[in-house]
């Protein structure tokens, strides 16, 4: 057990978890009791029942998101059931209120069964403004998610998309520092699941839609090898993705796919690629290892293989690829705007906006401090931009 394992379990036993309801107002007379509660409050509901747009002006639903997960998938530990899930869940919750100044509220669901799940979210949505879908496995993410989209408030499975926002910016700017085009770039991951899906779309998107130029080629590779149009074993998802990528039709495993690639995405599992296949990469490759705790490969090897930037989720490290750099400001530009969802534009306008907060990137930086308080302003922002744009505002 490491001191941060050690540290952490004595605060949560401590504080007995990480959050607690607080009043806007005080209780101090019986004209605060009145007005608060009975009799006022019922002037209230009736407002809301006449004009039920007013929702979102007096209550909390303008600024709370519901945290969602079924613990199946929690961090890099796996199944651990819903009550295992909830110190994520308010880990999520401190984070959302920390840079974004939104209430987050756990939800965590003793229930696996995504039909279960899409009733459930449908019968509490009318409290939330959003809904962030948290460590929940895939493929049944990618159903939960889709059938959620009609809510009219943003349906967001943060392991996708806040995965793609800052993978994406990542990209952007380490493109920079290598010196390379994406229209002349193979794009190689490791790992297929609900996050390289998620990002491997994102940066198809952004060529689609004007962003960024359109890539040169992404090539996919899951535990079984490289991801191909004649494989018959595919999920749905990742048999989409195969009719997009991969245009050469390689087949093999990861050191076939990795060779004369310029980028390397790692979201699978630690040190499964070696100096050897670095070394087989173009010129400067880019590494962006962000399997956790252990990465692909150590930001060291990496380099002494010539890799000219590298990435890890790893706070200790150069360039830490963490999503709290996309989400908290996502959601605060999606409820600032009353948008309905969040679309491709949305998340393209997080990912530039992010890219952007770092003026000169350098190998030693391609995204801002995790802890820089701004970015999320920056990118609610942006987002919000991007949603009146696009007319998904209320």
């Amino acid at each position: 057990m490491s001191e941060y394992d050690r540290k952490s379990i004595e605060m949560h036993d401590r504080l007995h978890g990480k959050l607690s309801v607080e009043s806007k107002i005080p209780l101090k007379t019986r004209d605060d009791l009145s007005t608060a509660y009975t009799p006022g409050v019922a002037a209230v509901c009736n407002e809301i029942h006449q004009h039920p747009e007013r929702v979102f002006d007096l209550t909390i639903k303008r600024n709370t998101v519901a945290i969602v997960s079924d613990g199946s998938a929690i961090l890099g530990l796996g199944n651990l059931g819903a009550e295992a899930s909830i110190p994520v869940m308010e880990g999520k919750a401190i984070l959302f209120k920390a840079f974004a100044d939104i209430d987050g509220f756990p939800i965590c669901l003793r229930t696996q069964d995504a039909d279960e799940i899409v009733r459930t979210v449908r019968a509490i949505a009318p409290v939330f403004g959003g809904i962030n879908l948290e460590d929940i496995s895939a493929p049944r993410c990618f159903e939960i998610e889709e059938q959620l989209q009609d809510l009219g408030i943003p349906v967001f499975h943060d392991d996708q998309h806040g995965t793609a926002i800052v993978t994406h910016a990542a990209l952007l700017n380490a493109l920079k520092v290598a010196g390379k085009d994406l229209a002349d770039c193979k794009i190689v991951f490791n790992g297929s699941g609900a996050s390289a899906i998620a990002c491997s779309k994102l940066i198809l998107s952004a060529g689609e839609n004007g962003y960024t130029s359109k890539v040169g080629d992404i090539v996919l590779c899951d535990s079984k090898g490289i991801i191909h149009k004649d494989r018959k074993d595919l999920n749905p998802y990742k048999a989409e993705l195969s009719q997009v990528t991969n245009r050469e039709g390689l087949q093999g495993g990861l050191a076939d796919a990795i060779r004369g690639a310029d980028v390397f995405i790692g979201l699978s599992m630690a040190n499964l690629v070696s100096q050897d296949m670095v070394r087989s990469m173009k010129p400067h490759p880019i590494i962006l290892a962000m399997a956790n705790p252990d990465p692909e490969i150590m930001p060291d090897l990496a380099r002494e293989a010539g890799a000219a930037v590298v990435g890890t989720g790893r706070s200790d490290f150069p360039n830490q690829i963490n999503n709290v750099l996309a989400f908290p400001g996502t959601f605060r530009g999606a409820l600032d705007a009353g948008a309905k969802v969040i679309n491709d534009e949305m998340k393209l306008a997080a990912s530039e906006a992010l890219a952007a907060e770092v003026i000169e990137p350098s190998p030693e930086r391609i995204l801002p401090d995790p802890l820089d308080k701004t970015v999320a302003e920056h990118i609610g922002a942006a987002v919000a931009e991007a949603a009146k744009r696009t007319g998904v505002c209320r």
